[in-house]
C-alpha cells in the first residue's frame, strides 16, 4: 500500500497545473498504458503514461513528469476545457483565469418598431392587473392607509432601482432573464426561477382574464345581472341605487349583509366552495371558454413577434385610462365615499412594525411594476443599444404609482358607499378580502349609474381585459423569449404554439369551484415567496460580485452617463439590505395562509411548499451545474473505476475547490454586448477603465465608498 501523502501530491500537482499554469491540456494517466486517442494526425504523442510516470503536454512545449502510484490508476476525463480547432492537429491555447469576452456574436435579435412602442408596451405591461386588481384587495387586507406608507418607501427604496436596474441589463445584454446570467453563471438558476414564476403568474392572470370576459358577455343584459339580490341569496343587499335613495340597511333590520355583487360573484360566477379539503370540483365550462379565447388572443398577438405586440400596445396603454377616470369621478360621488377614501389614506403607524404590511408592500410593488418576473428584461432587450431607458424608467414608474393610487382611490370610495348603504362605519369589515375584490367593488359601483349602467359595464369589462391582455402578453412572451434562447433552431411559432396550448391547460384548474383557493396559494407560494428571494439575488449578483464600479462602467458606456448617488446606495446598500431584513423578518413571523379567513387543508399547504422548493432548487441545481460543466465554463469533470479511500476523496475533494466557486460567479466570455460592432467598442472602453484603476492605491473599501457616492475621479 503506497502512502497518501503520494496521492494528495499528485493531485496538489494537477490543480496547481490548472490553476497556475493554465493547462488546456488532457492529462490521462493509467498505470502503464499509452491512450490513442491522444495522438495526433501526425503522429505526436499529446500524452503518453508509462511506468508509473506522466506526462503532459502544454503549449510551450516543457514536459514534466511526477511519480504516481498503482493505486491511482483514475481515467480524469477532462481536466480543463479543450479548444479544437478544425486544422491538421490540435491546438491547446493558454487561458486566462478570468475569461477575456470574445467577440463572436449571434443573429441579430429583434428590435421595437420605434421607442414609442417600447415605451406603450412598458406601460400595457406594467401598469396591469397588478395595479386594479392586486393593489385594492392587499391594500385592504392589510389596512388600507397603514400599507400605503410601507408600500411608497418601498416603492422608492426597492421597486424603482430594480426596475432600472433591469432595464439596464436587458438593454445592455440584448438576451433574455436567463441568458444574461453570463454576468455569473453560478447563478443562472436565477434566470430559470424567475421563469417558473412567470409560468405560475401567467397560468392565473388569464383566468381572472376569463372571469373578466365572463363579465364583459353578462353585461349585455337587459339588466345587470348582479345589480339585484336573487330569491335564493338571504341576507342580501342589492347593488343598484334603492328606490327612494336611503340605505337599504334602513328598511331591514338584518345584520351581515351582504352586497348582490358580492354573492353573484361567488355563487353564480364561481359556484364556490366553502373548502377544498373534498376536492377543487369540476370545471366550469363557461369561464374555460372564455380563458380558451384569452389565450388564443395571447397567441394571435405573440405569433408573429415583437412588432405585433408594439402595435397592440397603444391601445392596451391608453385606453384603461379613459374608464379609470369615469369611474373614479362616479365613486368619489357616492354618498358614503369619502369614509371609504380616508380609510386608505389615513396611516396607521403602528402597522409599520408588522411584517406582514412590509411584505406586503414589496411583493405588491414587484406585481405592480412587473420587476423580478424577468418580462421587463425581455422587452428591454429588444431595444437600440443606445435607448435612453432612464426616461421611459421615470415615465413608467411615476404613471404606475399613479394608476395604483387612482385605482385605490375608486375601490375604496365604493366600499365607503358599500358601509354607508348597510349602515356601518366599519369600512375594513364590509366585504372579505380575497382575489375577487375587484369583481365584486367595480360591479358594485357600476349597478349604481343612474344613466346607462350596461354601457359603463361593458367598457369598464372591456378595459380590464385590455389590462390583462397587456399583462399576459409581457408575460407569456418573457417565457418565449427565455425558449427561444436556448432553443435558437426551433421555430417561434412552434413555441408560442405550445407555451400557450400548456398554458390553457393549467389555467382550466382555476374555473373549477375551488380556483380561486389555488390562485391564493400560486399566488403566495409560487410567486410572491419565490420573487422576493430572486430579487435578492438579483441585486446581489450584480452588484456584489460583478461589481458596482463595473456595473457603472457598463451603464455608462451604453447611455453616455453614469447613474447617480440614489441609484448607486439603492443598488448597493439600501435595496439588498431592506430585502434581506425584510425576508427574514417575515420567515421569522410567518403565520399559515388563509383565503378569507378558512384555512387550507394540510395537502394544499404541502402542494405550496412543494412549489416553493420547486422555484428556490432552481438556484443550487444550476450552480451545480456550472461546476461540473465542461463545455461552457471549462470546469473539471471527473469519472472514476475504483472504490474511494480517504485519500482518494481528498484528490476529489480538491477538484471542488474555492477556486473554482470564484470561477463560475465571475462573468463568462458571452458576457457583453450581443451586437458584434458595441461588443467591440465596449472591449476597448473597459481596458481603458481597468488602466485608470490599476493605477489606483487606495483601499478597496476606500474605492467602495468613493465609488458609491460618486468621487471615484477623485481617487488617489
Amino acid at each position: 500500500m503506497y502512502a497518501e501523502s503520494e496521492i494528495d501530491r499528485l493531485a496538489l500537482f494537477f490543480l496547481q497545473s490548472y490553476l497556475d499554469r493554465n493547462i488546456l491540456g488532457v492529462l490521462i494517466f493509467q498505470k502503464g498504458q499509452q491512450n490513442p486517442a491522444f495522438v495526433s494526425d501526425d503522429g505526436i504523442e499529446l500524452g503518453r503514461v508509462g511506468n508509473g510516470h506522466v506526462q503532459s503536454a502544454y503549449t510551450n512545449g516543457i514536459d514534466q513528469n511526477v511519480k504516481t502510484t498503482p493505486i491511482a490508476s483514475v481515467y480524469i476525463s477532462y481536466i480543463s476545457l479543450i479548444n479544437f480547432r478544425e486544422k491538421s492537429n490540435f491546438q491547446f491555447i493558454n487561458r486566462q483565469q478570468e475569461e477575456k469576452p470574445t467577440t463572436t456574436t449571434t443573429n441579430e435579435r429583434q428590435t421595437w418598431g420605434s421607442s414609442i412602442e417600447f415605451l406603450m408596451s412598458c406601460i400595457a405591461m406594467s401598469v396591469g392587473l397588478g395595479n386594479i386588481w392586486r393593489f385594492p384587495f392587499t391594500a385592504y387586507e392589510n389596512g388600507g392607509g397603514a400599507f400605503l406608507v410601507p408600500y411608497v418607501i418601498v416603492l422608492f427604496l426597492i421597486g424603482k432601482p430594480i426596475y432600472y436596474l433591469e432595464m439596464i441589463v436587458g438593454q445592455f445584454t440584448n438576451r433574455s432573464s436567463v441568458k444574461l446570467w453570463s454576468v455569473a453563471p453560478g447563478l443562472r438558476g436565477v434566470g430559470w426561477a424567475q421563469m417558473f414564476s412567470m409560468v405560475a403568474v401567467g397560468t392565473y392572470y388569464c383566468s381572472l382574464m376569463s372571469l373578466t370576459i365572463y363579465y364583459l358577455v353578462s353585461s349585455f343584459q337587459a339588466q345587470l345581472p348582479w345589480a339585484a339580490c336573487d330569491e335564493a341569496w338571504p341576507d342580501c343587499v342589492d347593488s343598484k341605487k334603492s328606490e327612494d335613495g336611503e340605505p337599504i340597511a334602513a328598511h331591514r333590520n338584518v345584520t351581515g349583509l351582504k352586497s348582490s355583487a358580492e354573492l353573484y360573484f361567488k355563487r353564480t360566477v364561481l359556484m364556490e366552495v366553502d373548502s377544498i379539503a373534498d376536492g377543487l370540483g369540476p370545471p366550469n365550462w363557461r369561464l374555460v371558454l372564455c380563458l380558451l379565447f384569452a389565450w388564443l388572443c395571447i397567441l394571435g398577438v405573440l405569433a408573429k413577434g415583437v412588432h405585433t405586440s408594439g402595435k397592440a400596445a397603444y391601445f392596451l396603454a391608453l385606453f384603461p385610462y379613459v374608464v379609470m377616470l369615469a369611474l373614479l369621478v362616479r365613486a368619489v360621488t357616492l354618498e358614503g365615499a369619502w369614509d371609504g377614501i380616508l380609510f386608505f389614506i389615513k396611516p396607521d403607524w403602528a402597522k409599520l412594525f408588522e411584517a406582514d404590511v412590509w411584505y406586503a408592500a414589496v411583493t405588491q410593488c414587484f406585481f405592480s411594476l412587473s420587476v423580478c418576473f424577468g418580462g421587463l428584461i425581455t422587452y428591454a432587450s429588444y431595444n437600440d443599444f443606445r435607448h435612453n431607458i432612464y426616461r421611459d424608467v421615470m415615465i413608467v414608474t411615476t404613471l404606475d404609482t399613479l394608476t395604483s393610487l387612482l385605482a385605490g382611490f375608486t375601490i375604496f370610495g365604493i366600499l365607503g358607499n358599500l358601509a354607508h348603504e348597510m349602515g356601518t362605519t366599519e369600512v375594513g369589515n364590509i366585504v372579505q378580502g380575497g382575489s375577487g375584490l375587484a369583481f365584486i367593488s367595480y360591479p358594485d359601483a357600476i349597478a349604481k349609474f343612474s344613466i346607462l349602467p350596461q354601457f359603463f359595464s361593458v367598457i369598464f369589462f372591456l378595459m380590464l381585459y385590455v389590462l390583462g391582455i397587456g399583462s399576459g402578453i409581457a408575460i407569456t412572451g418573457g417565457i418565449i423569449s427565455i425558449i427561444n434562447d436556448e432553443f435558437p433552431h426551433w421555430k417561434h411559432w412552434y413555441i408560442v404554439l405550445a407555451t400557450t396550448s400548456i398554458g390553457f391547460g393549467v389555467g382550466t384548474v382555476y374555473c373549477t369551484q375551488g380556483g380561486q383557493f389555488i390562485l391564493g396559494l400560486v399566488d403566495y407560494y409560487a410567486a410572491s415567496f419565490v420573487v422576493f428571494i430572486l430579487a435578492s439575488l438579483e441585486v446581489t449578483g450584480i452588484f456584489w460580485l460583478y461589481g458596482l464600479e463595473s456595473f457603472l462602467d457598463d451603464t455608462e458606456f451604453m447611455l453616455k452617463q453614469r447613474p447617480s448617488v440614489y441609484w448607486r446606495l439603492c443598488w448597493a446598500v439600501v435595496t439588498p439590505f431592506m430585502l434581506i431584513t425584510i425576508f427574514i423578518y417575515t420567515v421569522a413571523n410567518l403565520t399559515p395562509l388563509t383565503y378569507e379567513n378558512k384555512e387550507y387543508p394540510p395537502s394544499a399547504y404541502a402542494a405550496g411548499w412543494t412549489l416553493l422548493a420547486f422555484g428556490v432548487l432552481q438556484i443550487p441545481f444550476w450552480f451545480a451545474y456550472a461546476l461540473v460543466s465542461k463545455r461552457q465554463y471549462g470546469l473539471t469533470q471527473v469519472s472514476c473505476n475504483f472504490s474511494i479511500t480517504d485519500g482518494q476523496f481528498r484528490f476529489l475533494k480538491t477538484c471542488i475547490s474555492p477556486q473554482m466557486f470564484a470561477k463560475v460567479l465571475r462573468p463568462s466570455s458571452d458576457w457583453g454586448p450581443l451586437r458584434q460592432a458595441d461588443r467591440q467598442d465596449w472591449m476597448d472602453f473597459k481596458e481603458k477603465k481597468d488602466l485608470i484603476r490599476a493605477k489606483r492605491t487606495s483601499s478597496r473599501f476606500k474605492q467602495f465608498v468613493y465609488v458609491l457616492f460618486a468621487c471615484e475621479d477623485k481617487l488617489d
